[in-house]
């Protein structure tokens, strides 16, 4: 955890108390189909500080940041978030799709908030489960066209490991599945990939991805740059 002045810290533990006392009162009245679940932002590998209905995503307190639901667009913001200096204005992220960890269509939002030094250290996100009707729909469509076919994927651990190991699988079929990109680029593309999936905020990140691609944790670290410095010139 990065060092806050006292005044910071504060400012910070007030915030997250009056957070997890919404995440209580609306958890109360919400369905079951609708997690509601509260990041420390400052502690990655045991993010979820208050959970509401985390049987949606299987989480519980003290689950990583890593563990978010699949085109998660709050740890998207929150990766190429810059600080924005003396500005505390929440980020809010509303209504995108996301997919559970059954492959279950979900609507998620994301309110990104930052303190009186612009630093986003907590993240309110909702996530509803829309599985229930995605299957009423799937039911009626069989009986006017016949069986669904439709077959959900197995269902992945929330272990850390186990999700570091299913991103960096991903961006290994990823890289290998372009034969036009040189052994560079692939390598690259698979860490941009990682680095999109929040690979590198939680600790072992980089050696893990390091080990998978047969390079350095110094290579990691060039080809973090290298994206920087490209994401840099598509914004200019």
């Amino acid at each position: 955890m990065s060092a806050h002045t006292p005044a910071i810290t504060r400012e910070r533990a007030l915030i997250l108390q009056t957070l997890r006392a919404a995440v209580t009162a609306l958890g109360s009245v919400v369905g079951r189909n609708t997690e509601i679940v509260l990041h420390d932002l400052d502690h990655p590998e045991k993010s979820v500080l208050a959970i509401a209905n985390g049987h949606v995503t299987g989480r519980k307190p003290g689950s990583p940041v890593l563990a978010v639901p699949v085109e998660d667009q709050g740890l998207k913001t929150l990766l190429n978030d810059d600080a924005r200096t003396g500005d505390n204005t929440p980020t809010v992220i509303p209504d995108y799709p996301t997919r559970g960890k059954n492959g279950q269509t979900l609507r998620s939002a994301t309110a990104l908030y930052r303190d009186s030094n612009g630093q986003p250290f907590a993240a309110l996100c909702i996530n509803t489960d829309n599985s229930e009707l995605l299957a009423a729909q799937r039911c009626l469509n069989s009986l006017l066209n016949g069986a669904d076919s439709t077959q959900q994927p197995a269902e992945e651990s929330a272990d850390m490991e186990q999700l570091m190991t299913d991103i960096i699988a991903d961006s290994l079929n990823e890289m290998n599945g372009d034969a036009r990109l040189s052994r560079k680029q692939a390598k690259l593309a698979a860490v941009r990939k990682m680095q999109d999936r929040g690979m590198f905020i939680v600790k072992g990140g980089i050696e893990k991805a390091a080990a998978a691609l047969g390079v350095t944790r110094y290579t990691i670290y060039n080809y973090l740059d290298e994206l920087r410095d490209e994401r840099s010139g598509n914004a200019s």
